[in-house]
């Protein structure tokens, strides 16, 4: 796979590489009934697969020269998630993105915001693609919160089709558009320059 490595305030983006895998497969699997799986599609359940299994999976695409399909999130040296790519369909270039940090200690910290503020902008760089999306579900508003923070707006709610632990949850897409992203970056860089303002917008938590 290309090799990318993107630098952020708080974490760092970067691929893959073979000695990255037993760390994901302890992240993913080393606690039984792990508290980020309460948030990331919890009704799909958790199936543990054999070391060997993942390792194959996972390392599949190293002697490729396609663009990853994912990153690893760094903070402070330490992996603590991943984001991700799919083609819904790619023949017209629909794509959803992903996020998933594992370490609950990681969460609300502005972590997540800004990885996913890098991942937009890198797969926007490197693809031909005028939207980038997320779909979640009403029982993870601090994902919902994040994609708001990027930039991403609201673009679906099917009502009542996720049932879990007695309860009827929605379903979320949400996504933002090249020209909206770049008049964004804009906006940022015109706030940074103006005296009067003291943040930008853009990767704050």
């Amino acid at each position: 796979m290309q090799k990318i490595r993107l630098e952020g305030n708080k974490v760092t983006l970067r691929s893959r590489k073979p000695d990255d895998t037993p760390v994901l497969y302890n992240l993913i699997y080393g606690t039984e009934n792990p508290e980020w799986k309460k948030f990331d599609a919890p009704y799909f359940p958790l199936k543990k697969i054999s070391y060997e299994i993942f390792e194959t999976q996972w390392n599949a695409d190293f002697e490729t020269d396609q663009f990853p399909g994912d990153l690893l999130i760094e903070a402070n040296g330490q992996t603590i998630g991943i984001v991700t790519f799919y083609w819904e369909h790619e023949a017209s270039r629909w794509l959803e993105a992903g996020i998933l940090i594992y370490d609950p200690s990681h969460w609300s910290g502005g972590y997540g915001t800004e990885a996913l503020s890098l991942w937009i902008e890198c797969l926007f760089q490197h693809l031909n693609i005028a939207r980038v999306g997320i779909t979640t579900w009403s029982g993870n508003p601090r994902m919902m919160r994040c994609a708001e923070k990027v930039g991403m707006q609201l673009e679906g709610r099917m009502r009542k089709c996720r049932y879990y632990a007695g309860v009827y949850y929605d379903s979320i897409r949400m996504g933002i558009l090249r020209e909206e992203w770049e008049a964004q970056k804009v906006a940022c860089v015109t706030a940074s320059n103006d005296p009067s303002t003291k943040t930008s917008g853009v990767h704050a938590e």
